[in-house]
């Protein structure tokens, strides 16, 4: 449920609201209305911050070994300031000698291939009037030398080069610029900046037990910029036009409080002397936040929502509950496995009794979701991939014969059947999700009696005939006759005229339909979506049998392994194989799980996640 907002505007005298902003924040119930507002000390803030990040990334790159010896941390900088520009530093510098190692193996690649001499030896010659230059020239222009005075020190026929010593400026090229050092000299000039690196690495590693206390700095930042950002965008209202009449000017407060709150900021408003008005937001206010209220069950998918940082509009519907549910039996029919499901389970139990008492609920909803895994995979007789003529009796009785492996394994017929009733079942699954969707918003447009209750009857009109349509162009085979109902064709034609005539209804029927001509491609197209849309749920069966393959490959794989001098090998093949496989299943949940709630599913409801999340202005230094 999306909570009801109120649009919250609060008065205070200008000298006082550092102290109205302060017992603001200690409420924490105010959302504070979006602004762009900029100053100097925001901008001295930012500037700190992002120290402070550029220090936390330094030092999460410098993790120690257990067991390696650091250097000791004596009197310990401050982490306000001394120990961010120290670590800061250290990497500048340690960077820098980075940089001198590159140019000084740059420069031993470049003349190595001339061998080792002193370049001293060779400035001294030309301080004596002797010219000797380096020279790396074609075999053409070699050739061309008439009576040049040269000594040839090696051939590259491969590049088809000649390196030589002039004493004399040739014509053709460029000599050579010799270093400054020789080989020798470089080479012990980088072991001895490799040497000071490592001594920075090892300080640096030694800081890193400072993270936690870098960490509330940043936090603490975090909380000074959004007091500062509230308190410069509190726009001064002055009363009077005369100059002593400043001392009486009064700020303006202005941000959001859910309604069930506003009794406990009048109440403050009256203790401080704070005028206060709280009002409906106005249709055309789209900075309204959204501030959801579900039970603990379906709150249970908000570690999910968070993660991707998807929020409903405030005037959308909240579609929670129903996303919970059928996430979890997508995510069972993606992973489609009961021994994945078991690893899952196992994680999220070590994860709730090692913070009981305070169970994230990120644990909380990977239990749901590995049972809902363990029920696909008992109900298709689906254990790590193994063939099921290797399960024990038990396992495959309890599995459901129509959409069983034990079924599929008897022929192809059998598994043929067993395929068109999981793309059966993909399909009828869409049918109910989106059919919920257009039901929900058919009852709400009828509770508002608008006429586009019409429309959306139609939509679930196209939905039911276009079912049976994708079912006779996809299942229908020799195995299974599924014929094309006409009542079918009856449906998808009300349907679309329904959509036609009430689909752009905003009070006017007439205009309705004017809009619909002017748009009549797009019109159109709506029945080739609904086909569509109906079809992607198939990938619920296609990425749960690749998941499958994957897991049958890595068994297949490792099986020849087993029994003998090579089992340890097998062992750790397994491991990664199906570690590697539960990783891509992650994925796909998240690309295919999600997408069919947040795309699909949202699109027939009129769903377009373009809320923003309800923060409230309030401490966060925990």
């Amino acid at each position: 449920m999306i909570v009801p907002m109120k649009k919250l505007s609060l008065f205070v005298l200008d000298k006082q609201k550092e102290d109205a902003l302060t017992k603001i924040r200690d409420l924490g119930l105010v959302h504070i209305e979006r602004k762009t507002v900029s100053s100097t000390t925001i901008s001295d803030l930012n500037d700190r911050k992002n120290r402070v990040d550029l220090a936390l990334n330094i030092l999460k790159n410098f993790t120690p070994q257990k067991g390696e010896k650091l250097l000791p941390v004596a009197n310990a900088p401050s982490v306000d300031k001394d120990l961010i520009n120290r670590i800061i530093k250290l990497s500048e510098t340690r960077k820098a000698l980075g940089d001198e190692i590159f140019n000084n193996t740059r420069d031993i690649s470049r003349f190595d291939k001339w061998g080792n001499f002193n370049p001293k030896d060779i400035k001294r010659l030309n301080e004596h009037n002797v010219t000797f230059l380096l020279y790396e020239i074609s075999f053409t222009e070699y050739e061309s030398l008439k009576e040049e005075r040269v000594i040839v020190l090696g051939k590259d026929k491969k590049k088809k080069k000649v390196r030589l010593v002039a004493f004399d400026k040739l014509q053709c090229g460029e000599p050579y610029q010799t270093p400054d050092k020789s080989i020798p000299e470089i080479e012990a000039l980088s072991n001895e900046k490799r040497a000071e690196i490592a001594v920075i690495e090892t300080e640096l590693k030694s800081f890193y037990k400072f993270i936690p206390e870098i960490e509330k700095r940043k936090k603490w930042l975090d909380a000074e910029i959004e007091f500062e950002s509230a308190r410069v965008g509190m726009e001064p209202v002055f009363l009077g036009d005369d100059a002593g009449a400043a001392r009486y000017a009064i700020s303006l407060f202005s941000g959001y409080v859910p309604a069930n709150s506003v009794g406990v900021l009048r109440r403050a408003a009256s203790e401080n002397g704070w005028a206060l008005y709280a009002d409906d937001p106005a249709e055309d206010d789209f900075e309204v936040p959204t501030k959801l209220k579900n039970n603990k069950f379906v709150s249970l998918l908000y570690p999910l929502t968070d993660f991707l940082e998807i929020v409903p509009g405030y005037r959308e519907v909240d579609i929670t509950g129903a996303f919970l549910v059928f996430f979890c039996v997508f995510f069972g029919m993606i992973f489609s496995d009961a021994a994945y499901g078991l690893v899952l389970a196992a994680v999220a139990i070590i994860g709730m009794v090692k913070t009981a008492g305070r169970v994230p609920a990120f644990f909380k909803m990977l239990l749901l979701l590995a049972i809902c895994n363990i029920g696909w995979g008992v109900l298709t007789c689906t254990w790590l991939g193994l063939d099921v003529g290797l399960l024990p009796d038990f396992l495959r009785n309890i599995s459901l014969p129509l959409i069983s492996n034990v079924e599929a394994a008897k022929g192809p017929l059998e598994k043929a059947v067993v395929d068109q009733n999981l793309m059966i079942l993909c399909f009828s699954l869409a049918l109910l999700h989106l059919g919920f969707a257009r039901l929900r918003s058919f009852l709400a447009c009828l509770l508002k009696k608008n006429l586009k209750f019409f429309s959306e009857l139609g939509q679930l009109s196209m939905l039911l005939g276009m079912f049976n349509v994708v079912l006779f162009l996809v299942v229908s085979n020799s195995y299974r006759k599924i014929p094309l109902l006409p009542i079918s064709l009856y449906l998808l034609i009300g349907g679309f005229a329904l959509v036609f005539i009430f689909g752009n209804y905003e009070g006017s029927v007439i205009k309705s339909i004017l809009s619909s001509f002017a748009n009549f491609i797009s019109t159109v197209l709506g029945i080739t979506n609904v086909f569509s849309d109906i079809m992607s749920y198939i990938r619920l069966w296609a990425v749960g049998l690749a998941g499958a393959s994957v897991a049958s490959t890595v068994n297949s794989m490792a099986g020849p392994m087993m029994g003998h001098f090579l089992m340890f090998a097998a062992i750790v093949l397994l491991i990664v194989g199906h570690g590697f496989n539960m990783a891509l299943n992650t994925l796909s949940v998240i690309v295919h799980g999600v997408r069919l709630n947040t795309l699909e599913f949202s699109s027939h409801i009129g769903l377009t996640w373009s809320g923003i999340a309800y923060k409230p202005f309030a401490k966060r230094l925990k």
